[in-house]
């Protein structure tokens, strides 16, 4: 069993990214062996041509993040509502949280607006019912999820960010208007499918890419496969239990294409790495029950994964820096013969080194040994 507290670190509150790098491949990139304490290399995410071999099986995931946040008034008090979308249904039947001033309680009414213009036309939405920490409730407009909040919703920002915009007075931060324009385009890889909208937040390993480091991997060989899982809230939600495994985990739906199964079986037959890109991807390749299948596969996932799990279906991992006490730093400790220790190593170099950490930080690449950089 592993204890919660073995997931801490102390991070300076500078190294907290605000924003992607400028351009999205000249992100840092750690480069580090699975087994054994190598030491580290540095390079950034426009290297990774060099270090991946011909032949080797890149699998991303093409979810698209739709804008989940929302800001309204309740219809009788006009007090103000804050929301977070998590799924929901053509017919207006949606589970969100909320948050609110005042009690909320089940019959009320809030009216959605735009936080960016005000000449965009509001949505109300009525609560029905609280199931646990979240809210059901009944959207007046019926319609895709997706296609509503992109008219009243903005950018689904984890919420450390805001804040430390607003810690280093980046104007109108904590109101999330200054920069959701950009923000649209920075939370969302280049290669979002638009039919896979359904994700609360990013797969954030996926941001550093770009058009050309895509072609530029395809002309050296490196070939590509493609997953989608929703992401969701959950994925941010620290561990308050004791162990890690008493930890409720949350579902997530994901997809995997016919095609993909068919890329991973010829992978495995030709001894060529499967490389994830992010903890997403890793855990929809892990949730399979193998490669064998000749449909796609499409259901959910409560997989959770620590120190002692034994990978299957991928060799490599190119994942961000990840929040202590998250899921998420229990799974890339699991990829470390050393574990957990190693990887809080690697962190301690990562912050010494002034690497930028969480969502729009920079990047690892776990190899299952360290490649011989090509020129």
């Amino acid at each position: 069993m592993l204890r919660t507290s073995d997931l801490e670190y102390e991070l300076p509150d500078d190294l907290i990214a605000t924003e992607p790098a400028r351009r999205r491949d000249a992100a840092k990139l750690m480069v580090v062996d699975r087994a054994g304490d190598a030491p580290p290399t540095h390079r950034t995410v426009a290297d990774l041509p060099a270090l991946l071999r011909p032949g080797d099986l890149l699998v991303i995931n093409t979810t698209k993040v739709i804008p989940a946040r929302f800001i309204g008034r309740r219809k009788d008090t006009g007090g103000r509502v804050e929301g977070l979308f998590l799924d929901g249904t053509a017919d207006g039947n949606w589970s969100v949280y909320l948050k609110s001033n005042g009690k909320l309680r089940a019959g009320i009414t809030v009216i959605l607006h735009s936080p960016h213009d005000q000449s965009v036309p509001s949505v109300e939405i009525t609560l029905r019912e609280k199931q646990g920490d979240q809210w059901l409730i009944q959207c007046a407009e019926p319609g895709e999820p997706a296609v509503i909040l992109d008219r009243i919703g903005a950018t689904p920002l984890p919420p450390y960010i805001p804040r430390a915009r607003g810690q280093r007075g980046m104007p109108d931060a904590a109101h999330r208007t200054w920069s959701d324009a950009l923000d649209r385009d920075w939370y969302q890889t280049v290669y979002a499918d638009d039919d896979a909208a359904g994700a609360v937040a990013a797969p954030t390993a996926g941001l550093h890419f770009t058009p050309g480091l895509l072609a530029e991997l395809g002309q050296h060989g490196i070939d590509r496969a493609d997953v989608i899982l929703h992401v969701g809230a959950g994925t941010f939600k620290p561990i308050q239990t004791e162990y890690v495994e008493s930890h409720p985990m949350h579902t997530e739906r994901y997809h995997v294409p016919a095609k993909t199964l068919h890329a991973l079986r010829q992978a495995r037959l030709a001894g060529s790495r499967i490389i994830a890109v992010g903890t997403t991807t890793a855990r929809a390749l892990e949730s399979l029950p193998n490669l064998d299948g000749r449909s796609d596969i499409n259901t959910e996932t409560r997989l959770l994964i620590t120190p002692g799990y034994e990978f299957r279906h991928f060799d490599g991992l190119l994942t961000n820096f990840h929040l202590p006490r998250s899921t998420l730093l229990a799974m890339v400790g699991a990829l470390f013969t050393g574990g957990i220790d190693r990887l809080l190593t690697l962190y301690d170099e990562a912050i010494a080194e002034q690497y930028r950490f969480y969502s729009f930080g920079d990047a690892m690449l776990i190899l299952p040994s360290h490649p011989n950089v090509r020129p």
